[in-house]
């Protein structure tokens, strides 16, 4: 009895299962550290601390080597023996600078940084919580080194190393977020996700075919969503937050609630926002090329011109939006883990600010510019299985369906009939990746893809006298866009200041278009593209010594003509038309970069990425004719036929450099700076500068930590964009640009000054408060449709429990 007793004590005791949760302290404050990442390579393991600073580590028992870190703290190494030694209690301690940070998703495998030959940053969310981001698109920002173009309120454009729209990728929670819709025009589908529920944010900058596929040319936006947390103990584990926010540029009312509960193979998070945006004031110093004094409004049966008391508010960019996320997640021994996420968004309508600002004869072009509600609707699958078999050591298989909804309407000045054309699209996909080590010093990565999108495209015209309804012409035309592919990625390292990475990627693309004849006769009426793209990627990371990183990548990329290139029909510009082009093909990217980036003395860090980005086939919008005819009548006007055609060659190059200085007493300065070039070939084989390439811009920061504060001063800026120096499609744009002393369009250099404080009032309460844009300067980001707010103070209230 006595023997049975002693091993019931050893095995099962909740004093042992205790022991083996492991507490990481700082160790100069004691104070418990969350979001610490531990490593094994031998065990193929990966966990993070709670709010806590616990962890369950049991799954590393017998390890050898345990790498323990987080961004700013030393990296330390023990073994599974010496943390029991230490009664599993492990003291960190803070560190200026690092140049390895885990990855959990941008690279969809989980690595350090400094084995990515790409360049990849993650967004911390202390600096989400300081910054107080009003959207998703707004959070990329905070990076400083992704730019953001608006042409509403209800929106954000990202901009990354001269690309933009669809040759950018989003993932979500590893899902491809990127839909057969997606144009080349700027899109705002990034608003849809919730920057209170983002847990992490990383960017890779650069191609990223050959793990994503289509569309990753200029980098990859990876958002990782709040996760389920279990109980290490008998007790339920309870977390969550709750969050109110106002602005007074838009009169922003924010309110967000999370919470998470967890045992020991059950957990759930359920999270909560809502947001309510007013008109947006912007500066009052600044280019009155960029004051809009009117809206108009219906009276009596007539559009009238109302001039604004306040020529400062732009009206109308007013809107609210809610998203709601439930995930579920089940571990039913330490080889399974099954994780079930939903998640929502919906925004009411919101006006389209840029197309409002167009004149037509002296009078408004519109009465009405709107998009209807914006809906994104994602169910999502992701089991794990952790064992080492002859084919992996882990496989992840994802399964996931989204639904997406939009709709644009819009009415001319003074005219009866509204033109009303949505959209839906159903996207399923489908991913299984398997990671195996092979020896000590390489590592394969490898699976396969299926994606299929069923868009449904309809238009309708409203006679708002007699509220009687007709058809009008669609969008698109009703299609199915299908992506399969398979594709591997090998890691290898001699030593442990050298790694190597090679990866390819086989990528094949349907795409089966039906286009409705009814009021366009097109000399055909299906689309049919069947075609296949090969990927691949070459890098290496070397480090001289602790203080030196040095990489080197070359990858080629790929996007695919989705249902937007070939079968849309929109007005581009004034007096111009897209119509359908079945016979694209893919456009392939080959990019080469390099990067340094250096400590001194745990003093000074240095960043530095050169690159330059080769774009052949180029999808770009070019005069064609239809029927022989180059010009039809579109939308009641004489309109110039264009299409999307293989039939360019861009470049872009540029930099991207990034300094930190630590001085004592909590105190450090920073600094990011992106300059790029882009050029696109014309018709006539001369070059245009390119649409997308943003002028030169960048972020300076001072901040100041204490324990229980933490001060911000920073500026923004951008540099001018002359009127040569616009691409040849942007310069007639009067609605969007200011114009210099001779009449011509051109981007003004900005800047704006901001101040940002957190102050912890009790463990589990702080205050945001801040104020942006304090000098009150009115600006427009380049290419955006809308200026940028104004003064604005921020408040914001956080409660942790």
């Amino acid at each position: 009895m006595r023997n049975i007793i002693l091993l019931y004590m050893f095995l099962g005791s909740p004093f042992m299962v205790y022991s083996q949760t492991i507490m990481v302290k700082d160790d100069k404050t004691s104070e418990p550290i969350e979001m610490v990442t531990l490593i094994s390579e031998e065990m193929k393991e990966f966990i993070s601390t709670d709010k806590h600073g616990k962890a369950d580590i049991s799954a590393f028992s017998g390890a050898q080597k345990i790498q323990i870190q987080r961004l700013g703290y030393q990296l330390k190494i023990l073994s599974y023996e010496k943390i029991k030694a230490s009664d599993f209690i492990i003291e960190l301690k803070a560190n200026n600078f690092n140049l390895n940070e885990v990855i959990v998703s941008a690279t969809r495998w989980r690595q350090n940084t400094g084995d990515i030959p790409s360049k990849v940053i993650s967004i911390s969310p202390k600096e989400v919580a300081l910054q107080n981001p009003q959207t998703a698109a707004d959070l990329l920002g905070v990076s400083g080194k992704v730019y953001i173009q608006k042409s509403q309120q209800g929106g954000g454009s990202p901009m990354i190393r001269g690309f933009a729209t669809n040759r950018l990728l989003y993932t979500v929670d590893g899902i491809r977020m990127n839909n057969a819709i997606f144009r080349g025009g700027n899109i705002q589908n990034v608003i849809s996700l919730d920057p209170f529920a983002t847990e992490n944010t990383e960017v890779l900058f650069g191609p990223g075919s050959v793990i994503y596929g289509s569309d990753a040319i200029g980098g990859v936006m990876s958002f990782q969503t709040l996760s389920p947390e279990l109980s290490d103990s008998d007790e339920v584990l309870i977390s969550g937050k709750v969050n109110t926010r106002f602005s007074s540029a838009n009169n922003e009312k924010t309110i967000h609630a999370d919470i998470k509960y967890g045992w020991k193979k059950w957990a759930f998070v359920t999270s909560a926002s809502r947001w309510d945006y007013d008109h947006l004031r912007q500066g009052s110093n600044g280019p009155e090329d960029y004051l809009k004094t009117y809206y108009v409004e219906r009276f009596e049966g007539e559009d009238r011109i109302v001039e604004q008391d306040d020529p400062l508010i732009q009206n109308p960019t007013a809107y609210t939006q809610k998203n709601l996320m439930q995930k579920v997640r089940f571990e039913p021994n330490e080889n399974w883990d099954f994780q079930y996420g939903f998640h929502y968004s919906e925004t009411s309508d919101y006006g389209r600010y840029d197309r409002l600002n167009r004149v037509s004869n002296g009078e408004p072009r519109y009465a009405e510019w709107k998009y209807g509600p914006q809906k994104w609707m994602m169910n999502n699958l992701n089991i794990t299985h952790s064992e080492e078999t002859r084919a992996f050591d882990q496989l992840s298989f994802r399964l996931a369906h989204q639904q997406f909804e939009e709709s644009r309407i819009d009415r001319s000045f003074q005219d009866e009939i509204r033109r009303i054309r949505a959209e839906k699209v159903d996207a399923y996909s489908a991913n299984i990746d398997f990671v195996k080590k092979l020896g000590e010093k390489s590592t394969v990565f490898y699976g396969s893809e299926y994606i299929l999108n069923n868009v449904e495209s309809n238009g309708k015209q409203e006679n708002i006298l007699t509220g009687n309804f007709a058809n009008s012409p669609s969008r698109y035309p009703e299609s199915t866009w299908s992506s399969m592919a398979v594709y591997t990625n090998y890691e290898f390292k001699p030593s442990d200041n050298f790694t190597i990475q090679g990866g390819l990627r086989y990528n094949h693309f349907l795409l089966n278009a039906e286009f409705d004849t009814t009021f366009y006769s097109f000399p055909f009426t299906e689309a049919y593209i069947n075609n296949g793209a090969l990927t691949g990627s070459l890098g290496m990371v070397y480090h001289p010594g602790d203080s030196w990183s040095v990489n080197a990548n070359f990858g080629t990329a790929f996007r695919a003509p989705n249902v937007d290139d070939v079968g849309k029909i929109f007005d581009s510009e004034p007096g111009a038309v897209v119509i359908p082009n079945p016979n694209l093909t893919a456009e392939y990217a080959y990019n080469w970069d390099i990067g340094i980036a250096k400590v001194f003395n745990d003093f000074l860090k240095v960043d530095f990425t050169a690159y330059y980005t080769l774009l052949n086939n180029a999808m770009v919008r070019r005069d064609s004719q239809l029927n022989g005819q180059d010009s039809i009548i579109f939308d009641g006007e004489q309109s110039k036929v264009q299409s999307i055609q293989n039939a360019a060659v861009a470049n872009v190059y540029g930099v991207q450099a990034a300094m930190e200085i630590k001085f004592p007493g909590g105190i450090n300065l920073s600094s990011d700076l992106n300059y790029q070039i882009g050029e696109e070939e014309l018709d006539d084989g001369s070059l245009s500068p390119s649409r997308h390439a943003a002028p030169m811009f960048g972020t300076t920061r001072l901040n100041f930590k204490s324990k229980d504060w933490l001060v911000q001063l920073y500026a923004n800026y951008q540099a001018e964009r002359q009127h040569s120096e616009l691409a040849v499609e942007e310069r007639g744009k009067t609605e969007i640009y200011a114009l210099n002393e001779n009449g011509n369009t051109y981007a003004p250099a900005w800047y704006t000054l901001n101040f940002k404080l957190s102050y912890q009032f009790l463990q589990d309460l702080s205050l945001n408060v801040g104020i942006e844009n304090i000098t009150d300067q009115r600006y427009r980001p380049y290419s955006s449709g809308m200026s940028a707010p104004g003064r604005n103070y921020i408040m914001s209230l956080n409660f942790k429990f």
